[in-house]
């Protein structure tokens, strides 16, 4: 049996607007923002919150999250895979869009490339 599956690991929420993120235990219903009170975003178990001064960054997230992608990489039992990689700069967002464009990709499959030159 997996060491880890008895444990309920706390999940990452985020809301874009207010450049905020918290980890809470994983619920069905949605969480709220503490600043603006807006549902917050299920961004998944591993993610990393670029700093609140960080516009490049906090655009990446937005435009992973919009896309439907999750900082995932985490099996439940939390002995499987590895991180899947996601953007970090706006910069890489766009390079991943110019590939989707020209190759014909959705932008989720676009966004999840660790390199643009892979498709």
């Amino acid at each position: 049996m997996c060491t880890y599956a008895e444990v309920h690991y706390k999940v990452h929420y985020v809301c874009v607007p207010c450049r905020r993120s918290c980890k809470q235990p994983w619920r069905a219903g949605e969480s709220r923002c503490v600043r603006c009170r807006k549902p917050m975003v299920f961004a998944g178990h591993d993610f990393a919150a670029p700093r609140r001064g960080d516009e490049r960054g906090w655009r990446a997230v937005a435009a992973v999250l919009a896309a439907g992608l999750r900082y995932e990489g985490f099996e439940p039992c939390g002995c499987g895979q590895e991180p899947k990689f996601r953007p970090r700069t706006s910069a890489q967002v766009r390079a991943r869009r110019r590939v989707a464009a020209r190759k014909g990709l959705t932008d989720a499959e676009a966004l999840a490339l660790r390199d643009p030159s892979e498709a």
